[in-house]
């Protein structure tokens, strides 16, 4: 199942209800979340300064994301990078391990889901929403993509209450290697 979910909206292909909601736009609106509706309205009301700023901010990078129908870390994580402005088309392969291995990535870089920019750069695991603007922004020679190892409890998606264990986010290079692109020391550099 796929599905194209942006910043406060999901996508699904169906048929229109004509019953009571005969009109498109009443249809689209009844689709939108409130929030959605107010962040496009001030958007409007700011003028085109605000989207180039929001496109150079890495606003509306699509990412298609592998992962398990099951895993509600994942949505988590998911909800994570849309509340950043980010927007993703979720897949669920058969072989989610074969899809990782025909990417590039590692089983030592492996986490329970992977992201792919449209330029085909691989984010794996947990990583923090700005990380990958960052990392957008400035592409690092010879990168492939960078990687939250495992699942550490407090990264985005894993948060439980209080507790946090520190975490590097890895660059991943071309080459097989990694290094340490990113030390997370607190929930609070997270966001």
């Amino acid at each position: 199942m796929r599905s194209l979910v942006t910043a406060g909206a999901s996508i699904y292909h169906r048929q229109p209800d004509n019953s009571t909601r005969s009109h498109p736009m009443t249809r689209l609106f009844h689709h939108l979340r409130p929030l959605s509706l107010v962040l496009l309205a001030a958007t409007l009301l700011a003028g085109p300064w605000s989207l180039h700023a929001a496109a150079r901010a890495g606003a509306a990078e699509p990412l298609t994301v592998y992962k398990s129908p099951t895993c509600g870390c994942c949505e988590h994580w998911l909800d994570h990078v849309h509340q950043r402005g980010f927007i993703t088309e979720v897949e669920h392969p058969e072989d989610l391990g074969g899809e990782k291995a025909r990417l590039g990535v590692a089983p030592r870089h492996q986490s329970c889901h992977t992201a792919v920019s449209r330029d085909g750069f691989i984010f794996e695991g947990h990583i923090p929403a700005g990380l990958i603007t960052r990392f957008l922004e400035d592409r690092p020679e010879g990168a492939i993509g960078l990687a939250v190892p495992g699942m550490p409890v407090g990264s985005p998606g894993m948060e439980m209450g209080e507790r946090f264990d520190p975490y590097d986010v890895l660059l991943l290079m071309a080459d097989g290697s990694s290094r340490v692109y990113a030390r997370v020391s607190s929930a609070a550099e997270q966001y």
